[in-house]
């Protein structure tokens, strides 16, 4: 865990950087999640993932 020192100076400096950026490219920067990613994190995506892994190999024994 890093020391009070350190997370400061870390805090400093992220927002020093945000300041010093116009605003304009703040807004074009964003890039918009999709609600179940904001929600749920990678959970969806890696379930979307083991299922077409699962398709898959009932696919490969069927033949």
């Amino acid at each position: 865990m890093a020391s009070g020192d350190e997370l400061i100076k870390y805090i400093t400096e992220r927002f020093v950087t945000y300041i010093d950026t116009p605003k304009e490219i703040r807004r074009q920067s964003k890039v918009k999640e999709s609600w179940t990613t904001k929600w749920f994190g990678m959970i969806p995506f890696s379930v979307s993932l083991w299922k077409e892994d699962m398709s898959s190999k009932r696919k490969r024994k069927t033949k």
